[in-house]
């Protein structure tokens, strides 16, 4: 017993060691100014979109947040995707489900979309997703639609407000509400930016999405759709991530990579493969709510962003969170 004791002493003795030696040499993604606005702790982040496969509208942001910036990322998800059916022929062999058979496309389609979305999560490095599964009936571009006749919204909002209020994030990712842009999308957008400015203290700021490429003859909507029953204003402000930033042996490696991992995940959404290369740069706006010093948040963010991407870290950041989080 007193060898067994002695055996577990060392071993704990010496993975301290081993985190602190690593602590010594390799430095924490954040240094200096990149740390104001956080408390000099890495940014929490919660994504809230429509569908599975919205994420891969920030999918190299998330990854650069989790990887080179040690941040949080979780996900909230509100419809289960199941009217994605129609787009899954080239799925049919693979998953062997006869998926644009509607009833079958709606029955099965939920629980494999959610399998692709955590496939996709863990290629991002997100922690948490939360599932609504409320249901995905049709493409529309009516925001009332989706909120009156598709979600149970009390529900939906409750949840969204739930989420907030438990984990303090700094920031919540979402996708640009525009005229064009799928009602869902619009409903997810106003959600959680009610769900936001509801909140007494700690609100995060959110930021709104839109890919662009350097092929686009026009440039993007920032003004965002227009609604009586759905007002909201946008910060002058812009930032972006590089989807093309060169990194590793001989600048080799880009983010786009990533972005490209992640959209073959969802391999149910056949039309949606066709997203891989199309865009090579990730906008945003800060949505306002309110919140004190958001530009400046977001501002701090992005250079934080920036900074690093040329520089990441590698499975040597990752070794030594892994140990740190043991250890401590």
């Amino acid at each position: 017993m007193v060898y067994e004791l002695t055996k577990r002493a060392w071993a704990v003795l010496l993975t301290v060691l081993e985190a602190l030696a690593l602590l010594a040499v390799v430095p924490h993604p954040f240094d200096g100014q990149s740390t104001a606005g956080y408390q000099g702790n890495p940014p929490r982040v919660l994504i809230i979109v429509a569908h599975p496969d919205d994420e891969s509208c920030f999918a190299a942001t998330v990854y650069q947040i989790t990887h080179n910036l040690a941040g949080t990322v979780d996900q909230l998800v509100i419809t289960d995707g199941e009217g994605g059916f129609r787009y899954s022929l080239v799925a049919e062999t693979y998953y062997h489900v006869q998926l644009t058979t509607e009833a079958v496309g709606r029955s099965q389609l939920p629980d494999i979309r959610r399998r692709e979305l955590l496939n996709a999560g863990a290629i991002l490095g997100i922690s948490d997703h939360f599932f609504l599964d409320e249901k995905d009936l049709r493409y529309t571009k009516d925001i009332d639609e989706v909120l009156t006749q598709h979600w149970r919204l009390n529900a939906v909002r409750s949840e969204v407000s739930r989420r907030l209020e438990d984990r303090k994030y700094d920031f919540v990712l979402t996708l640009f509400p525009t005229e064009d842009t799928h009602g869902a999308h619009k409903a997810a957008t106003m959600v959680a930016l009610d769900a936001v400015q509801t909140l007494q203290a700690d609100r995060p700021v959110v930021l709104g999405c839109q890919d662009s490429s350097a092929t686009d003859k026009t440039p993007l909507d920032w003004k965002g759709f227009q609604s009586a029953s759905h007002p909201f204003s946008v910060e002058p402000q812009r930032y972006s991530v590089d989807r093309t930033v060169k990194f590793g042996f001989n600048n080799v490696l880009d983010y786009q990579i990533i972005v490209n991992w992640v959209i073959a995940e969802h391999k149910s959404q056949g039309a949606f493969q066709q997203d891989i290369d199309r865009y090579q740069s990730e906008n945003f706006a800060v949505l306002e709510t309110g919140t004190a010093d958001s530009a400046s948040k977001a501002a701090q963010l992005f250079q934080a962003l920036a900074a690093i991407a040329p520089h990441p870290a590698g499975l040597d950041a990752q070794s030594r969170m892994t140990l740190t989080a043991k250890v401590f």
